[in-house]
């Protein structure tokens, strides 16, 4: 399971909540809420109007669920008012604090969206390696009902 900015945000929160994936690619997303509390998506209320709302809706606040390998990937220059470096060093920070499998990625030179040959090059060779390493490798888990 992989997706980028929002698609970062939807990947984590499927790893909070599901087992059904043998591993996760979250790039340069945001996942605690707080931190982007003058609403976010379609949640239109600040954080002090639905406080309980952006504590539900960010997945950081359940990391302690996640048991899936996370590959996360940023921009180092990630100017997106919700998407800042910081969020992702927060989550690898936690996730590592609670012993998770998890591997951090930050691109250099690089904004919210991959452009350079290298950048883009770089997070291909790390997405081919963890998806080597969990879906073929000594790391791989078998999810019951699934080959």
């Amino acid at each position: 399971m992989g997706g980028h900015s929002y698609g970062a945000f939807t990947t984590v929160n499927l790893l909070v909540h599901t087992n059904l994936f043998q591993l996760g690619i979250a790039k340069s997303g945001a996942y605690n809420r707080t931190l982007t509390p003058f609403a976010f998506q379609g949640e239109q209320r600040t954080f002090w109007e639905a406080q309980a709302t952006y504590i539900h809706m960010s997945p950081f606040t359940h990391a302690a669920k996640i048991k899936t390998p996370l590959l996360l990937i940023h921009g180092e220059n990630d100017s997106n008012s919700g998407t800042y470096p910081l969020q992702t060093e927060r989550l690898y920070e936690a996730l590592k604090g609670l012993g998770a499998i998890v591997r951090y990625v930050s691109l250099p030179l690089e904004g919210h969206g991959y452009y350079s040959r290298e950048g883009v090059g770089h997070v291909l060779w790390e997405m081919v390696n963890w998806c080597d390493r969990y879906l073929k490798g000594e790391g791989c888990r078998r999810v019951s009902g699934f080959s």
